[in-house]
């Protein structure tokens, strides 16, 4: 399959290593890729019952035959979401940076921020498959990007890594951290309903223990976060305060449901 540029893919195998527990990430998917990746779903279903086929295209790295200037050929390793970005030139010159994240659908955050694609492929020297105009390492909105045909590697294969991410800005991590604190309430509350409900009664100091204890093997639970989401469950009445002592706390076994 060569086209314009001579960017074709080429899949190595999957292997469960490449199919860990991540959220669901989407991105369009070049045309070249669709036949493909349904005929792959439909083998799939037709193989396994009762199962569902997510593309995590967040993950994962696709080898790419690539065509440059005076015919130079080399054997691009990238990630799929680099993949996605230089199929574009496929068909097309050059293309600005809205009209890649249009085409790609690939977040902000993946494209230029958190885990820069357009950066990885335009401002890592010696890689540089792409060329970014204006000349910089920040990508901008304006920015317009052309593939770089004057490209050359001793190697005929070429990895395309990633660029670390630029630093995040203070109210950058406060937003981080909120999200973090959000994605942990229903871990901490789950933890300390289920050991609330094997011990009927505890005190409060007991319940952060045992929370701590259960938890710290994915991450250390803060004591306060842990006594906010304690009176968030008595406020619901998944909990209740002992009537003889307010120290202790009561698992209300009429509240049976599933904290989320």
């Amino acid at each position: 399959m060569v086209q314009r540029y001579g960017m074709a893919p080429h899949f190595p195998g999957l292997t469960t290593g490449s199919c860990p527990a991540q959220p669901i990430t989407a991105c369009n998917h070049p045309a070249e890729i669709l036949g493909k990746s349904e005929k792959f779903r439909n083998y799939y279903r037709g193989t396994n019952t009762g199962r569902r086929l997510s593309w995590q295209t967040k993950m994962g790295t696709v080898d790419l035959k690539a065509t440059f200037g005076k015919g130079q050929k080399h054997e691009l390793n990238v990630s799929t979401y680099q993949m996605c970005v230089l199929m574009l030139f496929n068909n097309a010159g050059q293309l600005s940076y809205k009209e890649i994240e249009q085409a790609t659908g690939i977040p902000a955050s993946d494209l230029k921020r958190s885990e820069p694609v357009t950066q990885s492929l335009a401002c890592d020297k010696g890689k540089n498959v792409l060329r970014k105009e204006p000349i910089s390492k920040d990508i901008a909105d304006t920015d317009t990007f052309l593939f770089n045909d004057k490209f050359t590697s001793k190697f005929f294969k070429v990895k395309i890594g990633t660029v670390v991410a630029q630093r995040e800005t203070e109210p950058e991590n406060q937003e981080t951290r909120q999200r973090v604190e959000e994605d942990r309430k229903p871990l901490i509350e789950a933890a300390i309903v289920g050991i609330t409900k094997a011990r009927s009664v505890m005190n409060h100091n007991n319940i952060v223990a045992e929370v701590t204890k259960q938890l710290q093997s994915r991450f250390p639970p803060n004591p306060v976060v842990i006594e906010k989401r304690v009176v968030s469950l008595i406020e619901r009445e998944f909990l209740g305060r002992d009537k003889g002592d307010r120290k202790l706390y009561r698992y209300l076994a009429q509240k049976e449901c599933i904290v989320s």
